[in-house]
């Protein structure tokens, strides 16, 4: 890898351990075995860089939990609420490994008011992660259907942001896909 690479990779490291407001430029360039300058003429500021990294770490996170199928490769159940129940069992099997990922982005959350460009730079991947959500999750095509997408994608981006909130505070009470299901069901009025 090159610089660019190292840093990045470097960034991720820190902002997993560290956490975004303590990690600093110093620290980057200690895990990443370049040096300070390397930042500014890779990315611009240790702000950008972070930004980057943190964007990579969710679509990584957004690629592991996201595969259409239980396994990644198995199509979904064509039963709505057996595909639901596949989608939300990966999901919440990767909330152990994934909470470093999550308790990064809700700091980076509270962040927001006072980072505009940090709140700028995660708009539009924001957006395309709720359609590869609905691609992912549930078998949208959202060039096919963009509204069906659109609107999906912001369900199962509420749905994830809520259950993993809940696997941060307390796992023992969190959400199982069994329990998401039948509350889905009983939404239907099927319960």
């Amino acid at each position: 890898m090159g610089h660019k690479e190292d840093l990045l990779e470097g960034a991720k490291r820190c902002l997993l351990e560290k956490g975004y407001a303590r990690t600093t430029a110093r620290d980057v360039v200690a895990a990443s075995g370049t040096n300070l300058a390397s930042i500014g003429y890779h990315y611009g500021s240790k702000d950008a860089l972070l930004q980057q990294a943190f964007l990579a770490l969710t679509e990584e996170w957004g690629g592991q939990a996201g595969a259409a199928g239980p396994d990644g490769a198995t199509p979904l159940p064509a039963d709505p609420y057996e595909r639901f129940r596949a989608v939300w069992e990966q999901v919440i099997a990767a909330a152990g490994p994934s909470r470093p990922v999550w308790k990064l982005q809700t700091e980076v959350v509270t962040r927001l008011d006072d980072d505009e460009k940090l709140r700028e730079a995660i708009k539009e991947p924001q957006r395309e992660g709720r359609l590869g959500m609905a691609q992912g999750f549930l078998g949208i095509d959202p060039e096919k259907d963009p509204e069906k997408a659109r609107v999906a994608g912001l369900l199962c981006q509420a749905l994830a942001t809520g259950v993993m909130i809940q696997w941060l505070v307390d796992p023992d009470t969190a959400p199982s896909a069994d329990d998401l299901t039948e509350g889905l069901k009983v939404l239907m009025g099927e319960r």
